[in-house]
């Protein structure tokens, strides 16, 4: 049985190697292992996932296993004109399939529930995870050139609309 709920300070270390797995896992290969670790440990350290869950605009959320292992996490955030971002959504490689990041996004999209849509940034080449949110109602609205991309990477601005509350 897997909960989800809000991430805690309790989480900041499992999360931060997830982050970390999953960014080596999916991105090497389009970035290089090098370039790849080095935002992972910049972006996804204990110390900085531990100053996003103190920032009221952003939402993080962690699946729980029966065993008190973190599964996946996901966090979006609200800019000041009220956009909202899903700006991660990760699970472990034994989750895929199993419904958790979807259980995961319906997780942000509740939380985010009367707002117009939600956007998010994917960089070309991660194949899986554009796939996931087509099939989830998210459409392409902006390519960005690799100098505004994450990385210096090529990606993709992907929104889904929501439905009016």
């Amino acid at each position: 049985m897997v909960q989800i709920r809000a991430m805690t300070k309790n989480d900041l270390a499992a999360v931060s190697r997830l982050l970390g797995q999953s960014w080596r896992r999916t991105y090497s290969p389009i970035m290089g292992e090098e370039n790849a670790a080095r935002l992972s440990d910049e972006r996804h350290a204990p110390d900085r996932l531990a100053e996003e869950i103190k920032n009221d605009n952003k939402m993080s959320f962690v699946a729980e296993q029966a065993d008190g292992s973190i599964a996946g996490y996901a966090m979006a955030e609200m800019d000041e004109k009220g956009d909202v971002m899903l700006d991660r959504l990760h699970i472990q490689p034994e989750a895929f399939g199993s419904g958790l990041a979807v259980d995961l996004l319906h997780a942000v999209l509740a939380a985010h529930a009367g707002i117009p849509s939600i956007a998010l940034e994917v960089i070309e080449g991660n194949d899986r995870a554009i796939a996931f949110y087509r099939k989830h109602g998210f459409e392409v609205v902006e390519r960005r050139p690799a100098a505004h991309g994450v990385g210096g990477h090529a990606s993709l601005i992907m929104r889904r609309l929501l439905p009016r509350a």
